[in-house]
Parts: structure tokens; sequence; C-alpha cells
């Protein structure tokens, strides 16, 4: 049974995760480990942070719908993907035995701080290989790559942003605005569809879910007014470092 001061901490988590989110990525790194700090147990905490940040993702996709101009092909093959991958990976997980989820949770934290590290280096490099990628007659080679990461998503999903960018850089021609927005379309088609699943899983903690989505979609509004004022670089730092900390304190 959770507290009112356990709401009052998940609340100022779904806020850090949305300012986080708007910001630099990474907000899973927050508010997953505030569920399980506060008694959620490890599948039942990453089932009600999916739901909870899930909103937050659609200010993602309206804010650069126009880079999504022209790119009804991709949507096409890409979105059927990640709604697949989403429910095998949500699937995944509530079929993941509690103590066995409990004994990867600090890899996959220790995984998503990685690649969180390496996102400003993933940039860097595609904005300077523009056109490393060569698209054939038909975008189906990203059928695979895509359909793995999905699925990841929906078992876990913090670094699935940078996994799929990483995934649409090396494969398909295009400018890194249209490859980001691309990218936030098949990670809201893989979050959604695991957190529908999530809904009628009976893992969902309601209470904590609302609280912290609630939490979410104001620091997400809040974060997006603070872009540009807070250096992206040094916060996804911060959130590095936080992500390795707490799965150092899981291993322990």
């Amino acid at each position: 049974m959770l507290s009112g001061f356990d709401f009052v901490l998940l609340g100022l988590a779904g806020l850090a995760a949305g300012v986080v989110n708007a910001i630099a990525g990474g907000g899973t790194l927050i508010s997953f480990p505030m569920l399980t700090l506060v008694g959620v147990p490890a599948v039942a905490a990453n089932v009600t942070n999916t739901v909870a940040l899930c909103p937050g993702i659609m200010g993602g996709i309206f804010a650069q719908r126009r880079d999504l101009e022209g790119q009804g092909r991709r949507l096409w093959l890409a979105l059927p993907i990640g709604i697949i991958g989403g429910v095998a990976g949500g699937l995944l997980l509530l079929y993941t035995e509690e103590e066995s989820f409990k004994r990867v949770i600090p890899y996959l934290i220790l995984l998503a701080s990685t690649l969180l590290g390496a996102q400003d280096w993933l940039r860097s490099w595609l904005v300077t290989h523009p056109h490393h990628g060569v698209e054939r007659a038909s975008v189906a080679r990203v059928t695979l790559p895509v359909g793995v990461a999905s699925v990841y998503g929906g078992y876990f999903g913090a670094g699935l942003g940078v996994i799929l960018l990483a995934v649409l850089g090396l494969t398909l021609d295009d400018t890194l605005p249209r490859l980001n927005a691309l990218k936030q379309a098949i990670a809201l088609s893989v979050n959604l569809s695991a957190a529908i699943l999530f809904l009628f899983s009976g893992q969902m903690v309601w209470s904590a879910a609302v609280v912290m989505a609630v939490g979410a979609i104001v620091g997400g509004s809040f974060g997006g007014r603070l872009f540009g004022l807070v250096r992206p670089a040094l916060l996804r730092a911060i959130i590095v470092c936080v992500g390795i900390a707490v799965a150092i304190a899981y291993l322990v």
C-alpha cells in the first residue's frame, strides 16, 4: 500500500522524468527506480512506468510533425513493425518471472545509461555523415533491426530512441531532423502498443501511474520551455551518472 509520501515522491519523479525527456532523454532512469524504491515489484514497476510516461512521448511527435512529411512509405512499413515488436516485448516482460527480471535490471539500466551517453556522439556522427546510408529501392532492410529494437522497447524501453536513431541512420539516407522524427513515431508505436497491452495485464499500479503521468505531462511542458536554457549534454551526463549509480545499487 502506497503512502501519501510515496505519491509525493512518484509525482516528483514523474515531473523530473518529463523535464528530462523533453530536454535530453533518459527519464525512465529516474521514474523506474523510484517506483521500485517505494515498494512496487519490478515487473509491475516497469509496466506502470511505461503507461505513465507514454502520454509525454506524443508531444515530441506533435513538435516534429512537419519532418514526417513525405515519409509515408517508411511509416507504413515501420509503424506496424513497432506495434508488433512492442506487443512482443511486453508479452516477454509479463511472462518473465519477478526474480529473473530483478536480476537483469542492473544490466538493462547500464545498457540504457551507455546508450544515453553515446547519444551526442551518434547525433554528431549523423550530422557530419549525412549521406552514409544507402537506401535501395525498398526500405525493407530496416525491418529486422527495427523489429529487434521494438521488442527491446516493449520489454524495458530506456534507450530505445538511441537504438532506433542508430538503426535508421545506418540504413536510410536522410537528414537528422527527418530521421529523428521517424524515430519518434516508431518509439510512440512501440510504447503505445506495449502500454495498451499492460492496461489489461493486471500488473498496473493505477494510482501510481496516474500520479506519475500528471507529473510527466507537467514536466514535459516545463522542460519544453527550459529547452535552450539548460545544456542537454550536461543534463544527459548527470542522468547517465545517476543511471550508473542506480545500477550499482541494484547489483549490491
